[in-house]
């Protein structure tokens, strides 16, 4: 599946309508004083609309701070946060999702996610998000880090399917067998650490840099893109932002994205949700 993409605006639908940015910007352990709304204001500037954050980033109120002064309409932005680990259970579920709200200082939310496959609690926390969603507090909700076998418990007990799966996702772990389920149960797959945290000094990669007049950087989320697979870049750099923005203005050939598809090794930079302790 090759997507046909035009501009930063494209969006993907998700399983029940609402239309999520297919690229956004992450913003994971920015906490430094102004750090994360000064990043904000560059995006939204840069033409981002979509901005992911969770508890755990520690930095709900800066988000909410930069979404009131961007100058952009609430309703064009698309704002996902996330339960974290222990918050998880059906009660607990539903009072940090106000704790988050009340940081970000909104009514609503986009898109709600459970952080982590914590195990004995997640069938409960998705009982929460889907009261949630049924409340009208979220238009949209999702899981992160759900393996095949995490979804497919979920699924025997939900009376909602996930409407995103957040996971590690790059040309060295490329979930070739979570892609496909998800896109067969009508999944939207998101890629955190898009960009390797930063690795992406692989030969094959540099090639086609070179061959486009692009960065590393560029051909790995245009990568994403075409893969159709929505894509959070994170960085804190005005021209950063703005270079991982500027991917709409080529495309990889079949052969380039069979060269990205074939360096995948299974390999994480992060944790494996088979076996976190957090």
């Amino acid at each position: 599946m090759t997507v046909r993409l035009q501009g930063l605006g494209d969006t993907v639908e998700l399983h029940n309508g609402v239309r999520m940015p297919r690229l956004g910007l992450g913003v994971w352990k920015v906490t430094e004083e102004g750090q994360v709304e000064q990043a904000i204001r560059d995006a939204v500037k840069a033409g981002y609309r979509s901005i992911d954050t969770a508890k755990a980033y520690g930095n709900e109120e800066g988000v909410g701070r930069a979404i009131r002064e961007c100058g952009v309409p609430r309703e064009e932005l698309f704002i996902t946060t996330k339960v974290w680990n222990s918050d998880q259970g059906y009660e607990s579920t539903l009072q940090a999702f106000q704790d988050s709200l009340d940081k970000l200082g909104l009514d609503t939310l986009d898109l709600y996610l459970i952080h982590w496959p914590v195990k004995g609690k997640y069938k409960d926390t998705w009982r929460a998000l889907e009261q949630l969603y049924k409340d009208g507090k979220v238009r949209a909700i999702g899981v992160c880090n759900f393996h095949v076998h995490h979804l497919e418990d979920l699924l025997q007990d939900a009376e909602i399917k996930p409407m995103v799966n957040q996971v590690e996702y790059h040309p060295l772990l490329t979930q070739v067998e979570l892609r496909q389920y998800c896109q067969d149960q009508g999944i939207v797959l998101e890629a955190w650490s898009p960009l390797m945290q930063g690795n992406l000094d692989v030969p094959q990669i540099q090639e086609l840099a070179a061959k486009h007049g692009k960065t590393p950087a560029q051909i790995v989320l245009r990568w994403d893109l075409q893969n159709g697979v929505v894509t959070i870049p994170k960085s804190t750099h005005e021209k950063r932002i703005r270079e991982n923005a500027d991917v709409f203005d080529f495309e990889l050939s079949h052969e380039d994205m069979a060269l990205l598809d074939g360096l995948d090794q299974g390999k994480r930079f992060g944790p494996d949700p088979d076996n976190f302790n957090f």
